[in-house]
């Protein structure tokens, strides 16, 4: 699943940003979903046929169908509660199919936090955050309610963050094959997504870095700090922490964007370690129970030719 920015923030308002801690006890609302990354055609087709990162991880590759019938095709690598998601240039339309083009979801565990978060949101300065309702096409042209989102702004360069909540209607469809709810109230991620992570050595993401421009940084961390996380500037940078997520933020001129390292939790510690080259990519396994895939240079066009 993607909320592809470009594709949800058409034709909606800008709000403003603060970097104020908000109200309501600064219990934690959100937490790290998923994110994703548009990485160079050799990069992404070696990730959709690597044979090791399938054994590795729960691995698809697949076609969604969103809001107003827009398409993309993302190769998925899910956890117990976590994802990513990534992709080929061009494979989102638009300037979301750009290379160094990066996303993030941050979701609520319990039903009605998002509507918390969009007041935390307002507490701290921003005035008219942009919501949006995001919907699925199972293939009968009969569209379900999917999520409602939340972003700070509808003016970004290549990343965005948007604060996301499940519908009830989907948990309610079957084609949706998710889980029975473990309380009143349960939106949580470990519902929505399958059990296939136990069959295979990746647990979850546990640590997420990707290069922004200053921009986009400054419009994600008001989302951050409404959904709980703590927040820490750095010099060109921060870095955000919150249900066991750590997220790093390098700000960058925008023809250096992308996808810079994923950190991962593992089901089973191991007592070796094993580097897969995949693309322009590195993946270490071990030892013990992390992982850590680290992005190189990717093939940009201003260097290609």
């Amino acid at each position: 699943m993607i909320m592809v920015v470009a594709l949800a923030l058409a034709g909606v308002a800008q709000g403003g940003v603060s970097s104020a801690q908000a109200g309501d006890g600064g219990r934690q609302l959100l937490f790290c979903n998923h994110a994703y990354g548009v990485l160079d055609r050799e990069t992404a087709d070696a990730i959709e046929h690597s044979a090791y990162l399938r054994d590795f991880a729960n691995v698809q590759v697949r076609t969604t169908t969103g809001s107003g019938g827009q398409t993309w095709t993302g190769r998925y690598l899910t956890g117990r509660e976590t994802y990513l998601e990534l992709f080929g240039v061009g494979d989102l339309p638009g300037k979301g199919g750009t290379l160094g083009a990066t996303g993030m979801g941050v979701s609520t565990e319990r039903e009605g936090d998002l509507a918390r978060v969009i007041a935390r949101l307002r507490e701290v300065g921003v005035s008219d955050p942009v919501e949006f309702r995001q919907t699925r096409d199972f293939g009968d042209g009969v569209p379900v309610p999917w999520f409602d989102a939340v972003f700070t702004t509808d003016q970004y360069d290549l990343f965005g963050a948007w604060g996301m909540e499940y519908r009830p209607e989907y948990f309610a469809d079957p084609r949706g094959n998710t889980e029975p709810a473990a309380h009143p109230g349960d939106v949580g991620r470990e519902r929505y997504l399958s059990d296939g992570y136990r069959d295979h050595l990746m647990r979850d993401v546990t640590g997420i870095r990707l290069a922004v421009t200053a921009r986009d940084l400054a419009n994600t961390v008001p989302l951050l700090k409404a959904g709980g996380f703590t927040v820490r500037s750095l010099r060109g940078g921060a870095v955000a922490k919150g249900g066991g997520t750590t997220l790093r933020f390098d700000a960058v001129p925008v023809d250096q964007v992308g996808l810079r390292q994923v950190e991962m939790s593992l089901n089973s510690p191991v007592s070796y370690r094993h580097e897969e080259r995949i693309g322009h990519s590195a993946l270490v396994v071990g030892p013990g129970a992390r992982a850590v895939w680290t992005f190189g240079e990717q093939d940009r066009p201003s260097r290609s030719g």
